[in-house]
């Protein structure tokens, strides 16, 4: 995992020093290689040790490890700022905010593609694929993304039950039998009814798939497998706009790669949408 998505992800469960040093090399990464490890703890009024201890923390055998992996993470983004220039007027700054959207939404695609190893995502598209019944929960704004991938997952021929209501969905638990798949879709992870209602649909033999992004959440902590969403920005309009570009991107493929995994899938895709079709022309 690059270093500097690792650090993003594991900054909830960091002590407040480590914070720190997290937040300065986020915000400064490009700047690193000019930093030796007694620099870096004078900017920050910290010991040496503490950044030493940082590094080793991540799994790096010392600070010189980290500023070099980090370097190649930063060589390989093209060193480019994560949020898009300030208008400047005209044509120029209209194409050169379509541009610098275009580049973060793609660097965050590719980083949330990093933080789901093939295997965790081919895992999760088993337990789909194989599920009698799925039970897909969002709150929210989340909620109108579970909704979607619902739709999708019910075009398949699979049997989906979806609410967006904490009430009709701990009624909807008696059904939940072993076997069966939960996908619980929330950004942060830290809804209380949503992890209610996971840890009951487990007591009932389910397994859970939570869908937030790629911090330390007690959603994600508890579930039997998760999809990590990487969406990061100081602008929070931006920081939006990139999490719903790397979820849908996410749960295309996780659409995709059900489609190819189950041939039967695919024509009940083809005959549902031959439906609609003939529906929505009478």
């Amino acid at each position: 995992m690059p270093p500097l998505l690792k650090i993003r992800a594991e900054r909830g469960q960091m002590s407040a020093i480590e914070r720190r040093i997290a937040d300065f090399i986020l915000e400064n990464a490009h700047l690193l290689r000019d930093y030796s490890s007694q620099q870096l703890a004078s900017a920050l009024g910290i010991s040496q040790s503490s950044v030493v201890k940082f590094a080793q923390k991540l799994g790096f055998r010392g600070y010189p490890d980290l500023k070099f992996s980090i370097g190649q993470d930063v060589a390989r983004s093209g060193a480019a700022p994560a949020s898009p220039p300030a208008v400047a007027g005209g044509l120029d700054g209209y194409l050169r905010i379509a541009q610098a959207l275009q580049a973060s939404k793609a660097a965050a695609e590719d980083e949330t593609r990093a933080a789901n190893p093939q295997a965790d995502v081919e895992r999760i598209v088993a337990l789909v694929d194989a599920a009698p019944k799925l039970f897909v929960y969002g709150l929210g704004d989340d909620g109108l993304y579970a909704r979607e991938f619902a739709m999708r997952l019910s075009l398949l021929g699979m049997l989906v039950v979806h609410h967006a209501d904490p009430i009709l969905m701990l009624a909807n638990l008696s059904a939940a039998r072993p076997g069966d798949v939960m996908l619980v879709f929330s950004e942060f992870g830290k809804l209380p009814q949503l992890s209610m209602l996971s840890r009951q649909f487990q007591d009932l033999g389910g397994k859970v798939v939570s869908i937030t992004r790629h911090t330390a959440n007690p959603l994600r902590a508890h579930a039997d497998a998760s999809l990590a969403v990487c969406a990061e920005d100081r602008a929070p309009h931006m920081a939006q706009v990139l999490y719903r570009a790397s979820l849908q991107s996410l749960l295309d493929f996780v659409f995709v790669l059900l489609c190819d995994a189950n041939p039967d899938r695919n024509r009940q895709l083809a005959v549902n949408l031959e439906r609609i079709e003939h529906l929505l022309n009478t």
